[in-house]
């Protein structure tokens, strides 16, 4: 029964820690602007795929006009 207790303290210290780390994150201003980490993962995804896109474009061009010019 004991152990019981001490379960049930030990839960209600960490929700009660979990509470003000939230309150402090909150006031810190830690949650502004969320959705900007999202945006920030997702362009640097694209400009690689950009950039690789004009790295092979610049190399394949003469491959690509002779594929055309074969299937003519």
């Amino acid at each position: 029964m004991e152990l019981t207790w001490v379960a049930m303290a030990a839960s209600l210290m960490m929700g009660a820690g979990a509470a003000c780390l939230f309150i402090f994150a909150v006031k810190k201003n830690w949650f502004h602007n969320l959705e900007d980490a999202k945006y920030q993962v997702f362009w640097s995804d694209v400009e690689h795929l950009v950039d690789s896109s004009k790295e092979s474009g610049k190399h394949d061009n003469h491959t690509d006009q002779d594929a055309e010019n074969r299937s003519r």
